[in-house]
């Protein structure tokens, strides 16, 4: 009875790791968000197949996981890594509730195989905000705050506090969720709030479907953030006051010249 929780990357098969494909090709039964699931049809040609939308997240999970403790080999995959605004912390959370027993897969032989122990191992993959950053550049080689804009799940005000205290720090800030059909005005309020403790001109990286069919690569400035052609599928980097533009890319230096006078 093993669960997998695998993060497939990016979206494109040549940036999963291996064990994620070899996990993939191996498993009974594989469970994820319908266009994660369409991302990696190769891979799973025959399986059985747990496919469900948006906002079902809860459901799929569970199905996993009773799939699991059937006595099948389940994935759930999450695009990017699982344990970055994806499925692993949703698992555990499930799992608490109904005292279900974890055991990593590395420590199977404390695994005692009855109804409620479950073997489980976590793939990492590579996030958004790491594909998105190769693609822009090197914005964060120094500290950097990831936050989502989507109050689905967090209080807006929550939000705005904590894009408040990284633009304070002077956090290179990384956007995930900057705008939806239904959230077109996070983004704008954003803005204002960063705006507060930076600079107008401070650079802007937007990476939309990195290593996808869709990849678009653009620059702005602080200014003109909320002017940029965002989606769900976009990831921000608001440049600290260190980061610099140089020639299509976007960097943060961390800060060897001044140490070693380069």
């Amino acid at each position: 009875m093993t669960l997998y929780i695998i993060g497939t990357g990016p979206g494109d098969i040549s940036y999963m790791s291996q064990r994620a494909i070899e996990i993939l090709k191996q498993v009974d039964c594989v469970a994820g968000y319908t266009t994660y699931i369409e991302l990696i049809t190769d891979l799973i040609i025959g399986k059985e197949i747990i496919s469900t939308g948006m906002m079902k997240e809860v459901e799929r999970v569970e199905k996993a996981i009773e799939q699991a403790l059937a006595g099948k080999s389940c994935a759930l995959v999450s695009g990017g890594d699982p344990g970055i605004y994806a499925m692993a912390g949703l698992v555990f959370e499930i799992c608490k509730q109904r005292s279900i027993k974890l055991v990593r897969t590395q420590d199977k032989d404390n695994y005692t195989d009855n109804d409620t122990d479950l073997l489980i191992e976590i793939v990492p993959g590579i996030p958004a905000l790491a594909a998105g950053a190769a693609l822009a550049g090197a914005p964060l080689t120094h500290d950097f705050a990831a936050i989502s804009l989507s109050d689905l799940l967090t209080p807006w005000e929550k939000i705005e506090k904590r894009l408040t205290c990284a633009a304070m720090a002077d956090f290179v800030i990384v956007l995930y969720n900057p705008k939806s059909k239904k959230r077109d005005w996070q983004l704008k309020r954003a803005q204002k709030l960063i705006l507060e403790h930076r600079d107008g001109t401070t650079p802007v990286g937007i990476i939309t479907g990195a290593m996808r069919e869709n990849q678009n690569i653009s620059f702005t400035i602080l200014d003109q953030m909320d002017t940029a052609q965002v989606g769900m599928q976009t990831v921000l980097f608001i440049g600290s006051s260190a980061s610099l533009r140089y020639l299509d890319f976007l960097f943060t230096p961390r800060g060897y010249s001044k140490k070693y006078k380069i």
